[in-house]
């Protein structure tokens, strides 16, 4: 029996115009440049101006830090359209989220006055500084130290493979304030500028694919941090920054969803002009199905991160699986659907003339980042035996 006042699940008017509007901007200001970025390794500065110009840099912000209040959804729609043409540049309004996060869930009103506003002008950028060289998966094993001085904190350590490190102007970094105090309770949250005096960065390093995305080490040398920079109280750090991770996981399966969508729209325009045995390869059933395949699992990650982006916006208390799960699975896709638009592509495929090659290589670091995808399967596996 049908019930005519039932709606059936869709986005709202509001996300589909958002939607047209980002894909405006990234086919025309930041799709051009995305192959010389990769080629050069060098940060997207184009899609960086395109992206403050139309207030789809930190969108995330909200509105009484002047920024434009996109719910979590607008925000995925946002990293996903720009992923579709060069997930380097998707990484800016992604970090952007990932580092400010902290603050938005945590700190007090000075701490987000602060540094909220400049991040939603595009005057500041925002990075996140967690893992270390011998605490990745097992962060709470991280080294870094904060030590309390009069008023202020002086750090000292170190942070590897931090996204846009070197560009971004702030850091939101986790320090051990408690080297006796009880694991994963011992860890605080800080900002830190990047003129403060013996916070330097290390080389960038040389990557497989994501490459105007500069990845490099923080460095803490006697870093002095005043008392009115912290994010959250003492010893709550480890517990804001798995907070954290549990809503920008999201971001990640909507950057991995856009750069699958972007291999299977080339894919498709191939296919249906190159012609083999006197007729376009499109027109045969085993193309066909690796096409089917291809569109179904994108779908299927697609309604995923966009369920987990809604209980993201919610604070659902569910949220840590939905948003393992939509990370884990849209990166598994990402990385699947690449690998068969350059298998469709043939030699074509496997050259710089066409984008597949560098998309395949840039879905490879969704399956890694902000918590490998065996961890992810951890979360959901933890959540399911509560």
């Amino acid at each position: 029996m049908t019930n005519p006042d039932f709606d059936l699940y869709r986005l709202s008017e509001d996300h589909d115009a958002l939607r047209a509007a980002v894909r405006a901007v990234a086919e025309d200001k930041i799709a051009p440049f995305a192959a010389i970025v990769d080629e050069e390794a060098r940060y997207p500065q184009e899609a960086h101006d395109a992206l403050v110009a139309s207030d789809f840099f930190a969108p995330h912000i909200p509105e009484e830090y002047g920024g434009v209040g996109a719910d979590a959804l607008a925000t995925c729609i946002v990293i996903e359209e720009v992923a579709r043409v060069c997930a380097s540049s998707s990484l800016i309004p992604a970090v952007n989220k990932l580092g400010s996060l902290p603050l938005i869930l945590a700190a007090n009103e000075d701490v987000k006055k602060r540094y909220l506003p400049p991040l939603a002008e595009g005057k500041a950028t925002f990075s996140y500084g967690l893992s270390e060289r011998e605490a990745g998966s097992d962060t709470a094993s991280m080294k870094t130290r904060a030590v309390r001085d009069g008023d202020d904190w002086v750090l000292n350590g170190q942070k590897s493979w931090i996204t846009n490190a070197g560009v971004s102007d702030y850091y939101t970094v986790l320090a051990v304030t408690d080297p006796e105090g009880k694991r994963g309770s011992n860890v605080t949250a800080f900002v830190i500028e990047k003129s403060d005096a013996g916070f330097t960065f290390g080389e960038k390093e040389r990557k497989l694919g994501i490459k105007g995305s500069p990845t490099r080490e923080l460095h803490f040398d006697h870093v002095r941090v005043p008392g009115d920079r912290l994010v959250g109280e003492v010893g709550q750090g480890l517990k804001i920054a798995l907070r954290t991770l549990d809503h920008t996981r999201v971001t990640i399966g909507a950057q991995a969803v856009g750069i699958a969508q972007g291999a299977l729209d080339g894919a498709l325009a191939y296919v249906k002009e190159r012609k083999q045995f006197g007729k376009h390869i499109a027109d045969f059933q085993g193309i066909q199905f690796m096409l089917a395949d291809m569109a179904m699992e994108l779908e299927a990650a697609r309604q995923m991160v966009y369920v987990a982006a809604a209980k993201s916006e919610r604070e659902d208390k569910d949220l840590a699986f939905f948003g393992a799960a939509a990370k884990c699975y849209a990166s598994d896709v990402a990385m699947k659907v690449t690998t068969d638009a350059v298998q469709l592509l043939g030699g074509a495929g496997y050259t710089r003339d066409f984008p597949l090659e560098r998309m395949l290589r840039d879905a490879k670091i969704t399956q890694i980042y902000e918590g490998t995808n065996q961890i992810q399967r951890l979360v959901m596996a933890r959540q399911l035996l509560k």
